[in-house]
């Protein structure tokens, strides 16, 4: 069977919200050295404010793959803004652990790119950890280059 994308429902949303909220908080502590407190604020502030409507925000697609009547994982993105009129945005990707390796989240991403070629979008853009090396090498092969670079380095404090 072939993987699908239908529109998020609002129950849906509210099921994937944790489980967003919190890995979303593990990446903060984990790449950018912020405590679990302040990481699972910032995740839940983040995420709050760029779903204010939930799945009706607007400008917002949310998506859930599905291979026949099973669930295989979602993508959320984001419509151009004032600030970069050309550019949609891939704010997340999720492919279930059990449904890994299977080629969901590269089916996932040309399928949203079909969504958006027609609606006139020419440019989809996304971030991902440096350390995420799988998703790295997924982004490439499907064209995606880097455009940006952000790098830190700890300071120990004792010197």
């Amino acid at each position: 069977m072939e993987l699908t994308l239908t529109p998020m429902t609002a129950q849906e949303l509210d099921r994937l919200r944790g489980p967003l909220v919190q890995g979303y908080a593990e990446d903060l502590v984990a790449h950018r050295g912020m405590t679990p407190e302040a990481a699972l604020e910032r995740s839940s502030s983040q995420i709050r404010e760029s779903l204010p409507a939930g799945v009706a925000t607007e400008r917002a697609l949310l998506r859930v793959g599905r291979v026949g009547d099973t669930e295989v994982g979602w993508i959320w993105a984001t419509l151009p803004a004032v600030a970069t009129p050309n550019q949609a945005w891939i704010d997340n990707i999720e492919v279930h652990d059990e449904h890994r390796g299977r080629g969901y989240a590269r089916r996932m991403i040309q399928l949203i790119e079909a969504e958006l070629a027609q609606l006139g979008v020419p440019e989809l853009g996304l971030n991902v950890f440096g350390s995420n090396t799988v998703a790295i090498g997924l982004y490439r092969s499907l064209g995606f280059e880097v455009t940006s670079q952000q790098m830190a380095k700890r300071i120990d404090p004792a010197g």
